[in-house]
């Protein structure tokens, strides 16, 4: 007899992966957005930037989880290793992200930067119930020789001594977000709600580091307008898209598909006036194409009929 239950049950889940993967890519798509609209900005520095934005991301989650009825103070009773994952890797990301743009040429830090990816493919074989494959090694790989093509525009990386710390800072920040991403699959039982109270918690260490480090520039209205749009979007909302496509969805697809954030950030930039086209931009676009499909794809299983 055939257990139509348990294939129901098995069909279910995966409808439901492929869900929450097509809501995790989202945030790719946010992302991408995000260097456009921080050359927008003007003069505003970094942690500036990103104090408005977190705090920005965190009261809309907030607001969110109001409407729909749901207690905001559920989601802030969240355990020690939470918090330290939640928060750690957003704001580490970030400040060491800035950091290394601020002590290395931008390209190459880029590049090293985006290893994160690679390291989320590599990272999920690690996970209860995970498999790493060759298929998915190889996607990555491709993906990332696509994503070094562009962001160095073929002419290699240069290391020199004195940048070494800012290097060292770009491998942190690939790091890090690589393991955040990662581990979240473990911390299934953290509800996404959560993200908004470690956007406000990156938010307040973001403005002591503004404090600190840089000089208040006052946004202007049209600056405050793109600030908000950058809370609501690749500094809000795509955070918490992003968890859901983590703990829920194909980490191995949206490890892959990640690399597509750098070619869509430049194209908006050439879209927007901010960047010229080049067949560089053309051989990587194809590259991390390539790669996409083939850490991603699931060739079907031809099944007897019974």
């Amino acid at each position: 007899m055939v257990d139509t239950a348990a294939d129901d049950r098995v069909a279910a889940g995966g409808t439901a992966a492929r869900r929450a993967t097509l809501i995790g890519a989202g945030a790719i798509l946010l992302w991408s957005t995000l260097a456009l609209l921080t050359t927008l900005t003007g003069p505003i520095p970094p942690f500036e930037t990103e104090a408005v934005a977190f705090a920005v991301g965190g009261l809309i989650g907030i607001v969110w989880m109001m409407a729909r009825g749901r207690s905001p103070w559920a989601a802030l009773r969240q355990p020690p290793v939470a918090w330290v994952l939640g928060v750690g890797g957003l704001f580490g990301y970030h400040f060491l992200y800035f950091l290394a743009l601020k002590s290395a040429p931008a390209a190459e830090a880029n590049l090293i930067n985006y290893l994160w990816p690679l390291l989320i493919v590599l990272f999920a074989g690690l996970l209860p119930g995970e498999r790493l494959g060759r298929r998915q090694l190889a996607g990555a790989l491709v993906g990332l020789a696509g994503t070094g093509l562009l962001v160095t525009g073929g002419r290699g990386l240069s290391v020199d001594p004195a940048y070494l710390p800012g290097f060292l800072a770009a491998a942190g920040a690939a790091v890090t977000w690589g393991a955040y991403s990662t581990l979240s699959r473990l911390l299934g039982a953290v509800p996404t709600d959560a993200v908004a109270f470690f956007c406000l918690a990156t938010a307040a260490l973001s403005a002591l580091c503004h404090g600190a480090l840089e000089a208040t520039v006052v946004p202007d209205a049209g600056q405050w307008t793109l600030l908000a749009l950058m809370g609501l979007g690749p500094v809000g909302a795509a955070f918490f898209v992003w968890d859901i496509g983590m703990k829920k969805g194909d980490i191995h697809t949206l490890g892959a598909l990640s690399y597509a954030t750098p070619l869509l950030s430049t194209l908006l930039l050439i879209l927007a006036g901010r960047a010229q086209a080049s067949g560089v931009v053309a051989a990587s676009c194809l590259l991390i194409i390539a790669g996409a499909v083939i850490a991603s794809w699931k060739p079907r299983r031809w099944k007897a009929p019974i």
